[in-house]
């Protein structure tokens, strides 16, 4: 059987002032499926691991000190919970993720977060590369549209959803998930 992680991806206050700023979004109550993921994953003894973006540049909304770089409530760490900075789109490229999950003989991720056509799709694709076994909860993921291309959150969505099941995770919901786990 296989050992997995729930991967919580850049849950942070930026990614809650786009919604309430009515930003074009898919799955605006995805932080509330990535809190039951996250106590699921807790109460069955699984690793919760939160990955958050932070730049270097003190004017950056992502800089460490900025208030859109803080936590949602649905990515607070408990004691013990590993938390992981990166610079990167993906969470492995600038961190030591991989390292961490395999000397916890974890080789399942379920990957959540934000923003689904960016940093999810980033890090899903790399930990397919590295061998991870990969289960994307469509419902648990935050994406956005692309207005100065012309394209709306869901259209995104579904083309991202369509590539990632394609080769490189397996889709779900967080209530089959939580099942399984």
């Amino acid at each position: 059987m296989s050992k997995s992680a729930l991967l919580i991806i850049d849950m942070q206050m930026d990614m809650q002032a786009r919604l309430d700023a009515g930003r074009d979004a898919v799955n605006p109550d995805a932080p509330a499926k990535i809190a039951a993921l996250a106590t699921a994953c807790r109460a069955m003894g699984g690793e919760v691991v939160h990955v958050r973006h932070h730049e270097a540049d003190p004017a950056s909304g992502f800089h460490a000190d900025a208030p859109g770089a803080q936590p949602m409530q649905c990515d607070t760490a408990l004691p013990g919970e590993a938390v992981f900075i990166k610079s990167t789109s993906s969470a492995f490229a600038s961190t030591d993720l991989a390292a961490h999950l395999r000397a916890r003989g974890i080789t399942r991720l379920i990957v959540t977060g934000a923003v689904l056509g960016f940093c999810v799709t980033s890090t899903v694709r790399a930990a397919c590369d590295l061998g991870f076994q990969v289960v994307l909860p469509t419902d648990a993921v935050l994406g956005f549209d692309l207005p100065m291309m012309g394209l709306g959150a869901e259209q995104i969505a579904a083309v991202t959803f369509g590539l990632l099941g394609a080769d490189f995770a397996t889709l779900s919901d967080a209530a089959s998930v939580i099942a399984d786990l």
